[in-house]
């Protein structure tokens, strides 16, 4: 196999380091909702341990700290900010324009700065701090260990994780929407 340039690398990690977001966030809400119903539910759509909304905001966060080393701070901020607006504008695109409430802060514990349901302090404080910890520990070295990885066996894991994740996710939100009388 070819050796991989340093943009394919970089590429990888991003894609690699993304799904671990929407992993991490999957265990996230397994926990709380844990916590606040006393059960465990499934979340998400599909079968795989992850959530799309956690990949939109660590794809977010990876587009800032691949170019340039922040402080944790800074990452924590712009965590903030940057979880608000996805968590407010999905959650709000999603009932408003396809009615579909995936989540709703009105009826959770630790609910305070709740904004019409779709965002809450306590959730945007927790991203900043998994924001600020993801990008200044997690980021660089996950980073600096892809680049230097044999090419062969990172393209495979790369490769086999990006059809079970797009099978899932196809599987997920469009073929049982198209089942149940959507689409």
């Amino acid at each position: 196999m070819k050796e991989l340039s340093e943009k394919q690398r970089t590429g990888i990690g991003i894609f690699l380091l993304t799904v671990l977001g929407a992993f991490v966030g999957w265990v996230y809400e397994m926990i709380f909702y844990r916590i606040d119903l006393g059960y465990f539910i499934k979340r998400g759509h599909g079968f795989g341990p992850w959530l799309p909304i956690y990949a939109f905001g660590a794809l977010g966060l990876l587009l800032i700290v691949t170019k340039k080393k922040l402080h944790p701070a800074v990452l924590f901020v712009l965590s903030v900010v940057g979880s608000g607006i996805i968590e407010y504008v999905t959650g709000w695109v999603l009932y408003n324009w396809m009615g579909v409430r995936l989540w709703d802060y009105n009826v959770e514990i630790w609910n305070w700065g709740n904004i019409d349901g779709y965002v809450c302090a306590r959730s945007v404080l927790l991203f900043g701090v998994f924001g600020a910890v993801f990008g200044a520990l997690i980021v660089p070295p996950f980073m600096r260990f892809v680049q230097k990885a044999k090419a062969r066996p990172l393209v495979i894991v790369t490769t086999v994780l990006a059809i079970i994740v797009g099978a899932d996710v196809i599987y997920g939100y469009v073929i049982k929407s198209f089942i149940n009388g959507g689409l």
